[in-house]
């Protein structure tokens, strides 16, 4: 569904203003956002601190995929204020599953995050054998 609604031309920044891939990558950091953030919540009520790297790497994942997201949006004739909306109620939807992730660690002591981590594993493998795989092929050859 996302492929066809603009996805398989997610890696075009300049994006096509008809069908841009925009809406596309928006879901699927949507996708992404869910699991991380119910991990990280889980993490937090497990008593652990806030992994750094993971932290590190959520954000060098995300920038891309907004800074992306967002240009193709506009290019498709959505307005600046409604981009800024459409990520600020991912942030909440974000924050959200953090706690429901924290939440129910509290309550539900014997949850242990093995679908949430295996969901996220899951896109992760997705997004690598469908986009960065076949990407670094095209641009690095077989070596």
């Amino acid at each position: 569904m996302i492929d066809s609604g603009g996805g398989r031309d997610r890696k075009n920044i300049a994006g096509d203003k008809a069908g841009g891939s925009g809406s596309a990558i928006f879901i699927g950091t949507l996708l992404d956002n869910v699991p991380e953030s119910i991990i990280l919540g889980m993490s937090l009520a497990l008593g652990g601190a806030i992994n750094v790297a993971f932290l590190a790497a959520v954000f060098i994942s995300n920038l891309p995929e907004g800074v992306a997201g967002s240009i193709n949006l506009e290019l498709a004739g959505r307005s600046r204020r409604n981009i800024f909306w459409m990520w600020m109620v991912l942030v909440i939807i974000s924050a959200a599953c953090a706690g429901l992730g924290y939440l129910t660690i509290r309550l539900i002591p014997s949850a242990n995050g093995r679908i949430a981590q295996a969901f996220a594993a899951g896109a992760m493998l997705t997004m690598l054998a469908d986009a960065m795989m076949p990407e670094a092929f095209e641009h690095g050859g077989k070596w």
